[in-house]
């Protein structure tokens, strides 16, 4: 019962890639940075069990960015071919590869990070992939010539991705859709579709990540335009409360999301955001026993699992941990009164 998560990424070592950066060059090269990400893996294992962490990943630390990453594996993508595209609805803009033949995977993209973690951690294993509206929204498309026909294919190499991470033993895979809050009618016309071609056939745990993005500025400054209510979720609950999908994880901690909204994911998983990944300040077990408290007035405890808001990758590694560890001792506070 309550049991602790994090929603993907965490800072990488300074000896593996540039810190406190999105996009963070690498700092090795060859068999030195394959042998860096395997060892990086290795370790945010183990400061994820040292905090507490119930259900671990591998932090994607194989991943110079969460939907990038994964593209590098696909034919039909050409990234010499890099073009600037608004990102989010045009939120920010962003240098990105251009989609110029048919998607097929070149082969298996995160096996070997999965296997690498699977064999080191005896704790539930997740593993985060990007949603395939959010990478309709992140790459140009010079072949389909259509979001939606598009969307569809990126699903397919990701549903032979997922049935491969499930096949190594990962426990809960997770599709990251920050255009979820975006595109909200898109959602209920086409996303949660795509998403069920993502996930069709797996029997582990599946899950949506939806979120505000992360704490760079292009993001706050998008924020402070919201107002003091951010109700986008209210449009596309509904539409998840009834998909297939069984987790929803999204952000509670400084979040102008009405905690109430909750209630309209009925019968799913809900991941409560309550660390603050836009913040140097580490929260106290107190601030996150009170996020969890809020949430259980609309989630039931069986079904609440708290984690972090967002990913943690241009966070500093230091406070980063402290965070997941108020993180474990919060949840600790409310399992103990329950």
């Amino acid at each position: 019962m309550l049991e602790t998560t994090i929603a993907g990424s965490l800072p990488k070592p300074a000896w593996l890639a540039e810190p406190l950066k999105l996009w963070a060059p690498w700092r090795l090269d060859s068999e030195a940075l394959a042998e860096g990400k395997r060892d990086a893996t290795l370790l945010a294992l183990k400061i994820q069990e040292d905090c507490g962490i119930d259900i671990v990943s591998d932090g994607e630390q194989s991943r110079q960015h969460f939907v990038h990453g994964f593209l590098e594996g696909i034919d039909g993508i050409d990234f010499a071919r890099c073009v600037p595209m608004g990102i989010r609805n045009n939120r920010y803009e962003a240098m990105v590869p251009t989609v110029t033949g048919r998607l097929r995977r070149k082969g298996p993209v995160h096996s070997e990070e999965a296997r690498i973690a699977r064999a080191h951690t005896a704790r539930r294993l997740k593993f985060t992939l990007p949603g395939p509206m959010t990478i309709v929204d992140t790459i140009a498309d010079a072949h389909y010539g259509d979001r939606v026909a598009m969307a569809m294919a990126f699903a397919e190499v990701l549903n032979e991705e997922a049935r491969d991470l499930e096949a190594i033993g990962v426990d809960v895979i997770q599709f990251d859709e920050p255009a979820f809050n975006v595109y909200l009618d898109e959602v209920t016309g086409w996303g949660i579709d795509a998403l069920h071609r993502a996930i069709d056939g797996l029997r582990c745990k599946t899950a949506v990540h939806i979120c505000y993005g992360y704490g760079i500025p292009a993001n706050i400054e998008w924020k402070a335009t919201l107002g003091a209510e951010w109700r986008q979720y209210e449009h596309i609950f509904p539409a998840l409360a009834a998909s297939r999908i069984d987790q929803v994880s999204l952000e509670c901690a400084h979040s102008h999301v009405p905690i109430e909204l909750l209630a309209l994911l009925s019968g799913k998983d809900v991941l409560v955001g309550a660390i603050d990944v836009a913040s140097n300040q580490v929260e106290t077990p107190e601030e996150i026993a009170a996020t969890i408290e809020d949430a259980l007035r609309f989630v039931p405890p069986e079904r609440l699992y708290p984690c972090t808001n967002c990913g943690m990758a241009p966070l500093d590694r230091t406070i980063a941990t402290r965070k997941l560890a108020a993180l474990s001792a919060g949840a600790a506070l409310v399992r103990g009164n329950l």
